[in-house]
């Protein structure tokens, strides 16, 4: 082998791995859940029923709420919508329902609160698109009189701008300027300029207006991941403002779940975003929560949160030709998902859980040692023996037809152990 030197910087970072610091912005409580000012990153999700449908609405919130969503966003769009508000509301307080909801206003947001005084009540915060907020000389009386009413209901506001709402008077005014410039700079920048010129001046307004800074979250959603990276790295750099991280449309199935976690995982390991949403497109009749559970899989892979024990498995190879450590694996996903309902009430911190579930001798016990609890069985080939690995340390050999029941009792049988009592074991990773 070549005598390769094993210092300097061209092969170690100066800084442990890991994100670099949180940006510092102004936390801004959302009902009762904070939002920045270092508070940690928040889930979000959307309904897509018809919010006049009180019961569909709710059903939909709670479910949405019970996978994991902090905050939910709804549709006000007419006077059925807003009139919809508190009852949906009273009916998720009744059922033990406590997620803020978020009012969603396009257009005639104004009007609606202006009307609807209970709604503008029942809503945690309202959402507004100062692209289409009003057009011409409407723009800003509307815009105020959607502002002066969060103040008099003491609600904050996110000012969410959307690529595909543009204010378009600010897009002609940036794009004309640039056309007359000594060295015109390309139509993406200038359209990200206007993006984030929207967002910051809309601000701007509301505070003129007397909304407090800590009323007041930005959002500049796009669709592209470079341009919506570009976009959220130039404004967290010119406001502190609390920032909500989200493509406008990420798309369908596993484009979707790829593009968000592609753009939300830059701009996270940056230190940008206090709360996230992720917009996928649900297949007909599909699981509306599934959003949620991404957002969540996304902020516990980075090491941000934890909201689920970590099942970790081997992809399998030709080492691995049974199906026994792909059902087992199945299994403990399965037996962790019934149970923590009623871990997160038993067991306060069982989220931390990491488990290893691997199919042979090459990396089994290795990967099992990382684990708090993990098992290395047996390959095509190996002994039949399944060394099971508690806190780094071998504990038990497993053998026999019933490896798979034995090792799920093994692990209820280590979280009620270290958890029922505020164990003192190890932290997960030591």
């Amino acid at each position: 082998m070549n005598d390769l030197s094993l210092s300097g910087p061209a092969l170690f970072a100066d800084r442990d791995a890991g994100p670099l610091p949180r940006r510092r912005s102004v936390g801004v409580m959302v009902g009762s859940v904070r939002v920045g000012g270092g508070a940690p990153i928040v889930v979000q999700s959307m309904t897509n029923t018809d919010t006049a449908d009180v019961a569909s609405t709710a059903a939909q919130v709670e479910a949405l709420a019970r996978a994991g969503s902090e905050i939910v966003r709804i549709t006000v769009d007419r006077d059925e919508a807003a009139a919809a508000v508190p009852h949906i509301r009273d009916r998720l307080a009744a059922r033990g329902v406590a997620v803020p909801l978020v009012g969603d206003f396009h257009y005639i947001g104004h009007k609606l609160l202006n009307e609807h005084p209970a709604a503008a009540e029942a809503l945690a915060k309202y959402r507004i698109n100062p692209g289409n907020v009003g057009f011409a000389d409407k723009r800003d009386r509307q815009f105020a009189m959607m502002v002066e009413t969060a103040i008099r209901f003491g609600k904050p506001v996110r000012i969410g701008v959307n690529w595909g709402s543009l204010d378009q008077a600010l897009l002609t005014r940036l794009m004309d300027e640039n056309a007359t410039a000594v060295a015109p700079r390309p139509a993406a920048a200038v359209m990200r300029e206007a993006v984030i010129r929207s967002a910051l001046l809309s601000a701007l307004e509301a505070e003129r207006i007397g909304l407090p800074r800590e009323k007041i979250i930005l959002s500049a959603k796009l669709s592209d991941v470079q341009q919506l990276v570009a976009v959220y790295r130039d404004l967290a750099v010119r406001s502190d403002h609390a920032l909500h991280l989200g493509l406008t449309e990420a798309g369908m199935g596993s484009k979707g779940i790829v593009a968000s976690a592609a753009a939300l995982g830059v701009l996270l390991q940056e230190g940008i975003g206090d709360t996230i949403r992720i917009s996928l497109t649900p297949e007909p009749g599909g699981d509306r929560s599934r959003e949620v559970k991404v957002a969540q899989e996304i902020l516990q892979t980075m090491g941000f949160r934890a909201f689920v024990p970590v099942v970790a498995a081997c992809p399998g190879c030709g080492r691995t030709t049974s199906t026994v450590f792909q059902e087992l694996a199945q299994r403990i996903e399965a037996d962790i998902a019934a149970a923590m309902p009623q871990w997160r009430e038993r067991y306060p911190g069982v989220e931390a859980l990491k488990v290893a579930v691997m199919g042979c001798i090459v990396n089994g016990p290795g990967e099992s040692k990382h684990a708090d609890i993990g098992i290395s069985l047996p390959g095509t080939g190996e002994m039949p023996a399944a060394p099971v690995f508690i806190d780094g340390k071998k504990a038990v050999t497993l053998r026999g037809p019933h490896i798979a029941e034995e090792f799920r009792a093994l692990v209820a049988k280590y979280v009620d152990d270290r958890w029922s009592g505020g164990g003192t074991r190890r932290a997960p990773g030591q």
